[in-house]
């Protein structure tokens, strides 16, 4: 998780540095955002298999 927020704390200081023209690569922009999203993707991933799992598991007659 906190890998998932740091990828997401640099695609936004990325994102504000080119945004006030300071020098940075709009491709480096574009790397660290694609970065971030996919690893949040990744994350919600896990989590959404996680819970079902657990849905599957309470399912389950004993």
């Amino acid at each position: 998780m906190s890998g998932v927020n740091e990828a997401q704390l640099a695609s936004q200081a990325a994102t504000r540095a080119l945004a006030r023209k300071e020098p940075i690569d709009l491709h480096e922009v574009m790397i660290t955002a694609n970065k971030a999203s996919i690893s949040m993707q990744a994350t919600l991933e896990v989590r959404n298999k996680a819970v079902e799992a657990y849905q599957e598991m309470m399912r389950m007659q004993v």
